[in-house]
């Protein structure tokens, strides 16, 4: 059995990790250094958290707690460490502090082309609301809007 890995929140020194791990994992729209400072400067608003195991960062994941409803804003898990239930540890703890904010709803936006995630959203309860064509650049990939009602 392996070890589970550890959940925290996201700390500023995580920042350049981020920036590094950004172009890797979000190739056509990775987030900049100067983007996760602003992400992390929203505080309380915006929640972070990166899972590790061993000192070794496999995923991080954020949400943006505003309301009826929260918005998932990143969960990535380094290529070496999916299909490991890390996504689903990550999403686990996004929907248990959209519940303890108060809020009714969880909806987030994924790439058509990303199977994996529409997978690990489906098998949580997120329901198709709408799709906003040609959304992610380059490449014209249509974006799915998802949404799950919050106990």
């Amino acid at each position: 059995m392996n070890p589970a890995p550890t959940l925290r929140e996201l700390a500023w020194p995580d920042i350049a990790l981020l920036a590094e791990l950004e172009p890797v994992l979000f190739p056509d729209d990775a987030w900049s250094a100067a983007t996760w400072w602003g992400e992390l400067a929203l505080r309380p608003r915006r929640q972070y958290v990166v899972a590790e195991l061993g000192g070794q960062l496999l995923g991080y994941a954020g949400l943006d707690a505003a309301g009826e409803t929260a918005d998932v804003m990143t969960i990535a898990v380094v290529p070496q460490a999916r299909r490991s239930g890390i996504g689903e540890a990550l999403l686990h703890w996004l929907t248990h502090q959209a519940v303890a904010s108060g809020a009714a709803y969880l909806m987030l936006e994924v790439r058509e082309d990303n199977l994996s995630a529409r997978a690990l959203y489906e098998r949580n309860g997120f329901q198709l609301l709408r799709v906003r064509r040609r959304y992610y650049q380059p490449g014209d990939v249509d974006a799915f809007v998802l949404r799950r009602a919050l106990p």
